[in-house]
């Protein structure tokens, strides 16, 4: 086998291989190394700088995986006494959900987060692995704590209120982007979360108007929607809810008029489509030149948590797959968030490709 091809073998191996280490494994030097390297991509087997294979380009997820507890009352619930409830522990994080849900649907897919040094944090790892997302990005942080999540439901499987510590997350700064860009520039799409602070969230806009990689945010809530910078030059779509959105507008949105009015300045400022999820109403998308409403599903709610992040998947997977349709993506959206509601999992193990095979009854009226 030529040098070259030993060196092709390095890089399917491993895709973010420095040119150091290919030097020192085959005894080359650095100048041959960059040689083949270059004559590799002449022959687009290998697409750009990140030693980037073709068929391999995944989906990347920035931001948060945590523990996440679950604690749901067992009546209804009353606020100040103690209520009788039960407790769960599963794993969670928007982009950790959001991975899981496209490994599920089939796609290539990396996480890039930061995990404590922690038994949550290997637990974490070797789930996220056993799923087939691709950690090889994320680092174990000295003597930090994994981020934890606590939600309190109702009886009814809705959502009263929610802790996070994730103050883990503000170490994902531009300078620890820039030390993963190899693995940045080889996705396919970016999907961040607003766990990130705002100048890695600008850097990340930044990257996207420079290098042309489709960039999604999706938001987590409305405290952090100050990362979300002003200027969103560069992005492909913001995924939000109502409230996410007034606190973007700075008022109150009372109506489908004053929604479309805050996407229009949202749209201003620079991103090109925008989503508006508002629960068990449905979502609101904008169109070229308007914004289009369509109706949830009607289900039995078992467990609200992790459906926001199901209808992201969704719809960030039809973009994945070359497909420019919004309302196409969000009637996708809007199944797989029903079937995670049905389930009590954060990520439903019944999620596969095939629920879209066949059209919704939304998808034919």
């Amino acid at each position: 086998m030529s040098k070259k091809e030993q060196l092709y073998a390095l890089i399917r191996a491993n895709p973010f291989i420095s040119q150091q280490e290919m030097a020192e494994a085959l005894g080359l030097s650095r100048s041959a190394v960059a040689g083949h390297v270059a004559s590799l991509i002449r022959e687009r087997r290998l697409v750009g700088r990140a030693y980037v294979l073709p068929q391999e380009r995944s989906v990347l997820c920035i931001g948060a995986a945590n523990l996440d507890r679950k604690l749901r009352t067992i009546e209804p619930l009353q606020l100040g006494t103690s209520n009788p409830a039960t407790a769960a522990e599963t794993f969670g994080g928007v982009a950790r959900n959001i991975a899981e849900n496209l490994a599920r649907l089939g796609t290539p897919c990396a996480l890039l987060t930061a995990l404590g040094e922690d038994s949550a944090g290997q637990a974490l790892r070797a789930h996220a692995q056993h799923c087939g997302i691709d950690m090889t990005a994320t680092p174990v942080l000295p003597g930090a704590a994994t981020g934890t999540y606590t939600a309190v439901l109702d009886a009814d499987g809705e959502m009263a209120v929610a802790l996070a510590d994730m103050a883990l997350y503000e170490q994902m700064t531009p300078d620890f982007l820039a030390s993963r860009q190899a693995q940045r520039h080889a996705a396919s799409l970016v999907i961040a979360d607003l766990n990130l602070p705002q100048d890695a969230v600008a850097l990340l806009l930044a990257e996207a108007r420079r290098d042309g990689i489709p960039l999604a945010v999706v938001a987590v809530s409305q405290p952090k929607m100050a990362r979300l910078p002003r200027d969103l030059s560069g992005l492909r779509l913001l995924i939000l809810n109502r409230g996410e959105l007034e606190t973007r507008a700075g008022r109150l949105l009372p109506t489908e008029a004053a929604v479309r009015d805050a996407c229009r300045a949202v749209q201003a400022d620079g991103a090109r489509d925008v989503i508006v999820t508002c629960g068990a109403a449905g979502v609101y998308h904008t169109t070229a030149d308007d914004l289009q409403w369509l109706p949830a599903h009607e289900v039995d709610v078992v467990d609200v948590t992790g459906a926001g992040d199901a209808f992201s998947a969704a719809v960030c997977w039809t973009l994945a797959q070359g497909e420019d349709d919004l309302a196409l993506a969000c009637m996708r959206g809007l199944r797989a968030a029903a079937l995670t509601v049905q389930s009590p999992h954060t990520v439903s193990p019944a999620l596969t490709a095939d629920l879209f095979s066949a059209p919704s009854p939304i998808e034919q009226e």
